[in-house]
């Protein structure tokens, strides 16, 4: 995981037969701006290096946060750092901690849809009639009506279905526990802490350090159902997160962090905007919570280190504080 201090962008040019080569490339550094250059010059050199050389490269990097971010660090303002761990301020203006080895774990309720292979089913199941339909019909307009109609439908059914499915199993609420249940029943050794969140729940490992990148990591994701976005970007930034204070538009907050279109660093004219947002942000933020703690799940060992990021992450999202959760 790297969350550098400073950042800058270099420029080089090359005539080619076909025309003119020009090669984009951040550099960073925590050491100071003049180092955060020199690296962003050797990353042209080396890239058009190998343009040159016949490579097929993308001549300029998009200027990217955290979201889609590939092949360089996550770009956001750095707050304060914990050790290793690392809270930053997002793209719209809430802080979040960064850390390299300790499993965080967001499930999002929006994310429970109906699998494929129950939409599939119905799909076959609809088609099928649809055409048969047609055949006693004896018309080919009624029945490629019918299966119009049989495409449709399934999408209807299927989300119909698959929410008779979770209102059984106490709705989404209840059927991301069973989950969290289920994978600590297959593994005894783990133990997990659950918080509420406004969209769903999120867990922390609290028996050992974690690589984002080993199987374990995804295997865990994939039984949790942990959305799929914030699975990826943990590979890719090689690191987990949490958000720990509150979203600006769940807590009235209609306005854009200033300036509204541009990642870290912006432009020294448009930091006293910026921290005039910032400040209206804490004052009404400090009145809720990031997210609420509800229980532990397993009886694996508690990690010393984990322990430490705990305190921080509960203390930052205030999620024992009994305040709303936005």
């Amino acid at each position: 995981m790297i969350v550098p201090q400073y950042w800058a962008e270099a420029r080089l040019q090359h005539r080619a037969k076909r025309g003119q080569i020009t090669v984009r490339r951040f550099g960073w550094s925590d050491e100071s701006q003049a180092a955060a250059q020199a690296h962003a010059e050797a990353r042209t050199r080396e890239a058009l290096d190998r343009l040159i050389a016949g490579e097929a490269l993308p001549r300029r990097e998009l200027r990217h946060a955290y979201h889609g971010a590939e092949g360089t660090p996550i770009r956001e303002e750095v707050v304060a750092r914990h050790d290793a761990q690392v809270i930053t301020r997002n793209s719209y203006g809430a802080l979040c901690l960064n850390t390299p080895d300790v499993l965080f774990a967001d499930i999002d309720f929006e994310d429970f849809t109906p699998p494929s292979w129950l939409r599939r089913g119905l799909l076959y199941l609809l088609l099928v009639a649809a055409l048969a339909w047609g055949w006693l019909r004896q018309s080919w307009g009624q029945g490629a009506l019918a299966v119009i109609a049989a495409i449709v439908v399934t999408a209807l059914l299927s989300h119909l279905a698959y929410g008779l499915y979770l209102r059984s199993r106490g709705g989404r609420d209840g059927h991301a526990r069973r989950l969290v249940e289920a994978f600590v029943r297959a593994h005894p050794d783990w133990r997990l802490r659950r918080y509420r969140t406004p969209a769903g729940l999120r867990l922390l490992a609290m028996h050992r350090r974690f690589d984002p990148r080993e199987p374990a990591v995804a295997a865990c994701f994939e039984a949790l159902a942990v959305d799929p976005i914030f699975a990826r970007m943990c590979q890719r930034q090689h690191c987990f997160r949490a958000r720990v204070s509150p979203k600006p538009w769940r807590i009235g907050i209609r306005e854009h962090i200033r300036p509204r279109v541009g990642v870290w660093p912006v432009a020294e004219e448009r930091l006293p905007a910026r921290r005039r947002w910032i400040e209206d942000y804490e004052r009404v933020a400090g009145g809720y919570a990031a997210c609420r703690f509800e229980g532990e799940h397993g009886s694996g060992p508690i990690d010393a280190q984990v322990d430490e990021v705990r305190r921080l992450h509960d203390e930052l999202c205030q999620a024992e504080s009994g305040r709303p959760i936005a």
